[in-house]
């Protein structure tokens, strides 16, 4: 190693950009909406490679079925091991999941009717609150108008006071001007 200066500033500058790259790998690495869109371009690549499988197989349907199977189970298998030590990754496939079943499973006739009377009894309540919104909209325009009535009287009060003390500055300016004049003719 050298002890010259620029050799050192050389060194310094390459140690620098080398600890840049790697941290912006690791930035990228540990991004959650990174490790989606790879976890979400794997398993597209997967359940393309067995649509191909399944679509071009037309003499071997067992053996397609089979890739399906293995290619489920391998997707599976890498989520679980990308997901491990990552609680986001772990909620958002939680999550996934929880709403491909929700969507699957239509609603019952108990829930249906359950929410059915809850309509009904909350009703009362929403025609109340309408009530109650046109009885405080009603209250609020009389002091809504005072007020602008009143902003309003301000706004033309001040103009008037601008107004006065504008012409009275400009009568000072231009006593001042004339004495000034005077002073100056009679130097």
């Amino acid at each position: 190693m050298s002890d010259s200066p620029d050799a050192i500033r050389a060194d310094i500058e390459r140690t620098r950009a080398e600890l840049g790259s790697d941290v912006d790998a690791l930035a990228d690495k540990v991004n959650p909406s990174k490790i989606v869109d790879r976890q979400t371009s794997k398993i597209k690549g997967a359940v393309g490679s067995v649509r191909d499988r399944v679509m071009g197989a037309a003499e071997g349907a067992g053996s397609s079925a089979h890739d399906l199977a293995g290619s489920a189970h391998d997707v599976a298998h890498d989520v679980k091991a990308k997901a491990e030590g990552n609680p986001l990754a772990v909620g958002l496939i939680a999550f996934g999941a929880g709403l491909l079943a929700a969507s699957l499973i239509p609603a019952s006739a108990k829930e249906k009717e359950l929410a059915e009377t809850a309509k009904e009894q909350a009703q009362p309540l929403v025609d109340e609150l309408g009530e109650v919104a046109k009885d405080a909209a009603s209250h609020l325009k009389e002091p809504a108008q005072e007020a602008a009535a009143a902003v309003k009287d301000r706004a033309q009060e001040a103009v008037e006071t601008v107004k006065d003390e504008g012409s009275s500055a400009a009568g000072t300016v231009t006593d001042r001007a004339q004495e000034a004049r005077s002073n100056v003719s009679d130097n």
